[in-house]
């Protein structure tokens, strides 16, 4: 069975789950094959996946144009999504020859429309594994990016309707163009290591409370780090391309590539973390889901899914709210102690989404495999 992932590149919580989903078809399936089209970046998945896989890094949607973890640009979005999807239908039949010739059995999309599209084209069955789509971001922009770019949401509509279905994740938005739709649990990723290996493994201390802050593959920029007021008590970490100009004692940088260089992975350092500083994105609400972290969220500018996503980080985590300015200028130690003596959440939702999809992959290609259990995803 050969498999073609079409991942968006925007931040790195569509590769994280999408990595996830490989990872157990891989381990349940051990002879499936993999093509992923994504411009992710090559580094994650080549630290994160245990499946063979090839990688073809040509662009397969447009995503949004942040400025950083926190800021977008409304206007540059428009402007590359109508370039793009100005030349979509020559696309679509590239994509469709690649499908053909690769003897590719199913496409998932997670959730650039080319993939739906192609896959049509070239008779293969294609699934949306996802919790937004494209459409339903581009439409919160509203008229600005409507008179920027008036022809892309209507072929994101009529290519997502190309699909075969949609496995709906949850805290979606979107998903009306779908035929079919089935919603299955969340896909995210557990730790493997006690914190304490964690720690000790990453060389930090092992007798305070630790704090990370995690804004993806963008960043935040301008955090006075020097001025951070919780390292009397907390430890600090911090990841991204290239460390702050100063480093206090307590604080602790490690580059993007660098945890996974030394054997641990980016959801152990959540599970080995008191509290989590992060704009809200699937990804790390997820992994601070299924590793029991307390959460400190911050805006994220004009985005669709942050209303959402903040209604199911109340009611799934311990959490607390902390502005950009609080953020930026180092005031955290009020907000991250709030979260950390949170009660913990009575309700939790299923994390073991992976499996459910990897029996449904199974499944729709005719290939037997092991149950994961007796979820029935329900259409809609």
């Amino acid at each position: 069975m050969k498999l073609a992932f079409y991942i968006s590149g925007h931040g790195f919580g569509h590769a994280s789950r999408q990595v996830e989903i490989i990872n157990t078809i891989a381990r349940r399936l051990p002879d499936s094959e993999f093509l992923i089209r994504s411009t992710a970046a090559p580094w994650l998945l080549q630290r994160t996946l245990t499946a063979r896989f090839t990688l073809d890094g040509r662009p397969v949607d447009t995503g949004v144009v942040q400025l950083d973890g926190l800021h977008l640009d409304v206007d540059a979005t428009a402007d590359r999504a109508r370039r793009f999807y100005a030349e979509f239908a020559a696309l679509v039949a590239i994509e469709a020859e690649l499908l053909t010739a690769e003897h590719i059995a199913a496409v998932i999309c997670d959730a650039p429309p080319l993939a739906a599209a192609a896959a049509r084209r070239a008779g293969i069955p294609c699934v949306a594994v996802a919790n937004f789509t494209w459409d339903w971001i581009y439409r919160g922009f509203g008229d600005r990016f409507a008179a920027a770019a008036p022809d892309v949401i209507p072929i994101i509509e009529r290519a997502y309707g190309d699909a075969t279905a949609a496995w709906r994740l949850p805290m979606h938005g979107g998903f009306e163009t779908f035929g079919t739709i089935r919603d299955v649990p969340l896909v995210a990723r557990h730790a493997t290591r006690a914190r304490d290996e964690t720690r000790r493994t990453l060389g930090l201390p092992s007798d305070r409370p630790l704090a990370l802050a995690s804004f993806g593959g963008f960043g935040v920029r301008g955090i006075a780090v020097d001025a951070l007021d919780c390292l009397d008590d907390w430890a600090v970490v911090l990841t991204g391309q290239s460390p702050p100009p100063a480093m206090p004692d307590g604080a602790h940088f490690f580059g993007d590539a660098e945890i996974y260089d030394r054997g641990v992975r980016y959801e152990d350092l959540v599970r080995a973390c008191d509290v989590v500083l992060t704009k809200p994105g699937y990804g790390i609400v997820s992994e601070c889901i299924a590793n029991d972290t307390a959460i400190v969220y911050t805006p994220r500018g004009a985005f669709a899914e942050y209303p959402i996503l903040v209604r199911h980080i109340e009611r799934w985590l311990r959490h607390a709210f902390i502005d950009h300015h609080d953020l930026l200028a180092g005031r955290w130690k009020r907000a991250i102690e709030s979260a950390a003596t949170c009660p913990r959440r009575d309700e939790a939702p299923r994390t073991d989404g992976a499996d459910v999809i990897t029996d449904m992959i199974a499944a729709l290609c005719s290939v037997d495999g092991p149950s994961s259990g007796p979820l029935q995803p329900r259409s809609s």
